[in-house]
């Protein structure tokens, strides 16, 4: 088997390429760009658990502590 990337640039094109897939000469699969995954994935991640405003001002407020007792001592 050998693999080729097409890059079409008539819609024409396209429908032959169909045909030939439906003819089951060759195959096509659409591939996704890196960044639509990684796009998509942090979009899943995101709507799992947002954090309140409150949460993050603690933990700011908890690093920022951290950092001066460190830069005190």
């Amino acid at each position: 088997m050998q693999i080729v990337q097409v890059n079409i640039l008539n819609p024409k094109a396209a429908a032959l390429l169909q045909s030939l897939a439906d003819l089951k000469l060759i195959s096509i699969e659409e591939q996704v760009d890196d960044f639509a995954k990684i796009l998509k994935r942090m979009r899943v991640k995101g709507s799992r658990q947002v954090p309140s405003l409150e949460d993050i001002t603690k933990e700011v407020e908890t690093v920022r502590s951290k950092r001066s007792k460190r830069g005190k001592a």
